[in-house]
């Protein structure tokens, strides 16, 4: 028997003119009261134009959620304000202590935490380690939701074929990426390891912040901020997905990507000819590949890093210097020039006063050595 006058009545359908539209509504969220959705949660994720998603969120989220905060603090051994500490860091809701939101599943991964405080490691290195880590999978998050759009979405779709399209996606993707983030994780420790340098004021004090000599290079797209005036957000989006994906294929060891930053990446490398082979790689492909402009400004110096991040004056300048840079341009300091001098080709750029800097700062322009003016 067609439930459509309850569905009508609830007000599913409303603001669907063409009778295809809301027949195919109408289908779906029959569909959705067969598999156990009430007539509420429809209706509300009708409103918000979420109707799509209620599978995937029936998929993702785990079944038997019965369980409160304070429940799931006695049963894994974790002290409760530790627990909310540390769902706050990893960028998840915090909820209240008699709301029920929880199921084994979160049981398990706050239990999964024990052995690392049985291990020595204190409450604040666990809430570092999460703040991380909850940085990097809401970016990957992100970055996988536009993704499974972009593949999945055809124009014309109906509300229940995307529906369909998107569960099963949700449903095989996220066990997929399971061995996947390990082996990632097990692969960059392992790279981070061999390439960290032990200096002896490190083993004399017995602290691994020491700052160590590193060259910084920030590259960024010329008028982003002034093209997001003029273009639809998927083409700003698209614009800022290039740049990553040509930043992270010009990133080969001894240069790591460190992060993107809207329409900047930061790299780094323990040596400045590496970075500047992958700045000129960067500003080359950005002419050709029909990104924006980009232009790039490289420092040296010590810094400490701190998170993955790397703190310290040579990244203040090199941001610095990347301000002043034309576009199509890669643009160093002269520590920078005078430890390549014989690799690339260079033009002097003049002399700059920086904010912070004390003395002027004499700039070179690299270019290939292939280059002839």
């Amino acid at each position: 028997m067609s439930r459509r006058p309850e569905i009508e009545a609830a007000g599913i359908l409303d603001g669907l003119d063409d009778e295809r539209a809301r027949r195919e509504r109408a289908e779906l969220a029959e569909q959705l009261l067969d598999a156990g959705f009430s007539i509420d949660e429809i209706r509300e994720a009708a409103s918000r134009d979420r109707l799509a998603l209620l599978p995937v969120d029936r998929i993702l989220d785990p079944p038997g959620v019965e369980l409160t905060s304070v429940d799931v603090a006695e049963r894994s051994g974790l002290p409760l304000e530790f627990l909310k500490r540390i769902t706050r860091a990893l960028g998840l809701a915090e909820t209240a202590e008699t709301e029920v939101a929880y199921s084994e599943a979160d049981v398990d991964a706050a239990a999964a935490l024990a052995p690392f405080l049985a291990a020595g490691l204190d409450e604040e290195s666990l809430l570092l380690i999460g703040q991380v880590l909850g940085q990097g999978m809401w970016r990957l998050a992100d970055t996988l939701r536009e993704v499974v759009g972009d593949a999945l979405l055809q124009p014309g779709d109906s509300e229940a074929a995307v529906a369909v399209r998107y569960a099963q996606a949700a449903e095989h993707l996220v066990p997929l990426l399971d061995p996947l983030l390990g082996y990632v994780l097990n692969a960059h420790l392992k790279e981070r390891v061999k390439s960290a340098v032990v200096l002896q004021t490190e083993l004399t004090t017995g602290r691994g912040h020491e700052a160590r000599a590193i060259t910084v290079c920030f590259a960024d797209l010329v008028g982003f901020t002034k093209l997001g005036e003029r273009v639809p957000p998927g083409e700003l989006s698209a614009a800022g997905r290039r740049l990553t994906a040509a930043a992270v294929e010009a990133s080969q060891p001894p240069v790591q990507l460190v992060k993107m930053i809207g329409d900047a990446a930061m790299l780094v490398s323990p040596e400045p000819e590496p970075l500047l082979r992958a700045a000129l790689e960067l500003v080359e492909r950005s002419g050709a590949d029909e990104l924006l402009p980009l232009r790039a400004g490289v420092a040296s110096g010590d810094a400490i890093v701190h998170c993955g991040d790397w703190l310290g004056a040579p990244v203040n300048l090199a941001s610095r210097v990347t301000d002043v840079a034309r576009p199509g341009s890669v643009l160093a300091t002269h520590a920078v020039r005078d430890a390549s001098k014989d690799t690339f080709a260079w033009s002097f750029a003049g002399e700059r006063r920086f904010k912070g800097i004390r003395d002027d700062v004499r700039l070179y322009r690299a270019r290939g050595a292939s280059y002839s003016a």
